[in-house]
């Protein structure tokens, strides 16, 4: 800008000649290039704007408009930059005022970039340093699970031995043994889901309202007898859907159980199953006479983990009084 001014003084000092036009492209073409707003005041408060501010006015503006825009502009230079005086003859004084170039003003927030772009790659290394440990984590729990059910597969087998024994003893009322091996065939279930855990489900075509009825007249037997279950079965024998028979137990099973713990093993669990008609879905609603949850954990009672339960992690919440 020092340099415009010495040109702008330049021109302004010196007749013409022929070096005047190619001192005066020299120094359009060098402001141009640097894209360096600036505008020249002269003594007597006139000002000019240059072609980087001449080339952004909108179209069709007025003379008055242009005036007011170069104005607002020589506002903010003044306090930007102190201007750059420019001598002229007789003692006459000019005054350059500009702005940043716009390359300029970018490299101003350039720090800052670099700054959110090392953030950001900070952050996805944490992202993979976190998946990976929770990848170790994950393949620990899995193998652990499945040596589980490997080690529960001897007893069980002797458990089994055991209830055919008792079939076969005369003395022992056989539905003692009966009860017995429902529970030897729920561990074996058990043991089938630790074996399976890390594996792709197998989904098959599976009787609802059987597999419903069934565990939860199993379940009824061996939960407090001041909880009533009743089941309004309003499927069709034939309805099926496709699920995974050891997995949809279970989760039967957590709904159940926490329903029991919700209402301090006293109370009622309603099962309904319906299909709405016109469509393929099938409908489960449990419900029971427990105290209800807080608005608060209505809305974490789908988060993975989460439990109102001090001492143990929940794959369900406490329903409470919930309908599913």
């Amino acid at each position: 800008m020092i340099l415009y001014a010495e040109g702008v003084r330049y021109i302004m000092t010196t007749p013409y000649d022929e070096n005047f036009n190619v001192v005066m492209q020299v120094i359009q073409d060098a402001v141009d290039f640097y894209q360096i707003p600036a505008i020249y005041v002269d003594d007597n408060n006139n000002n000019l704007a240059n072609k980087t501010i001449i080339n952004h006015f909108p179209k069709n503006l007025s003379l008055k408009e242009k005036e007011r825009i170069i104005d607002e502009k020589l506002a903010i230079m003044k306090q930007e930059h102190p201007p750059i005086p420019v001598e002229l003859e007789k003692g006459r004084t000019g005054y350059i005022y500009y702005s940043n170039s716009f390359l300029l003003a970018q490299l101003r927030y350039y720090p800052f970039l670099q700054l959110s772009v090392m953030l950001l790659i900070g952050y996805l290394a944490y992202l993979a340093f976190s998946s990976a440990r929770k990848a170790e984590q994950n393949r620990v729990w899995v193998g652990l699970a499945k040596e589980t059910a490997h080690q529960l597969g001897t007893p069980l087998s002797s458990l089994m031995a055991w209830v055919e024994y008792f079939r076969s003893d005369p003395n022992i009322d056989p539905s003692i043994a009966e009860e017995i091996e429902k529970d030897v065939i729920r561990l074996e279930m058990i043991t089938t889901r630790f074996s399976n855990i890390g594996s792709v489900p197998i989904m098959k075509d599976e009787p609802v309202a059987e597999i419903v009825i069934n565990f939860v007249t199993y379940l009824q037997k061996r939960v407090s007898s001041k909880v009533k279950f009743t089941i309004d079965n309003q499927l069709a024998i034939e309805q099926t859907a496709l699920l995974n028979k050891n997995l949809f137990e279970w989760v039967i099973e957590n709904i159940c159980k926490n329903a029991v713990d919700a209402m301090g093993g006293i109370g009622e669990i309603n099962v309904t199953l319906q299909a709405p008609p016109m469509t393929k879905e099938i409908l489960i609603d449990i419900s029971d006479t427990g105290k209800g949850m807080t608005k608060a954990n209505i809305n974490k009672i789908f988060d993975p983990g989460f439990s109102t339960k001090k001492t143990r992690m929940g794959l369900r919440p406490d329903p409470g009084k919930t309908y599913y």
